[in-house]
């Protein structure tokens, strides 16, 4: 009974994270790639997400500190990021770097800056969420 319930809290928190938008098709299609050969593959893609983002993160507030922000440079860190983002279905990360990269198009510090605390926000609850998530998918895989 336990595990039919940590199943049913599991696929109502999935369901949930696609609602808010957190969460797009991209995401499904790398679910369709996990298998009994890769039962963690989501996880594990998703965690390898996690450190190339923590070093472009890194890299974004480092450029933006400096005294002449390199647009190019900071435009290139957030094409991998929203890149990266993308291909784990992070809707509203992606979304947020794109708003970004418009920024760093027209050369706008404090729209970058602004939008960038932005991008990190979306990260943070995201991050959390997905933690979160796959806690709960491994509860229910043991129980």
């Amino acid at each position: 009974m336990e595990r039919k319930n940590l199943q049913q809290q599991v696929t109502f928190m999935r369901k949930t994270l696609f609602d808010q938008g957190y969460l797009d098709e991209q995401f499904i299609q790398l679910e369709d790639l996990q298998d009994d050969a890769n039962p963690n593959f989501v996880e594990d893609v998703v965690t390898s997400y996690y450190t190339d983002s923590t070093r472009l993160i890194q890299n974004i507030e480092k450029a933006l500190t400096t005294k002449s922000i390199g647009f190019d440079k900071l435009d290139n860190y957030m094409h991998q990021f929203k890149g990266s983002s993308s291909s784990i279905g992070a809707r509203k990360v992606t979304m947020a770097c794109t708003v970004f990269r418009e920024y760093c198009e027209a050369g706008n510090a404090e729209g970058c800056i602004r939008t960038f605390e932005q991008v990190k926000q979306q990260y943070a609850i995201l991050r959390k969420k997905l933690q979160t998530y796959f806690q709960m998918v491994r509860q229910a895989e043991v129980a």
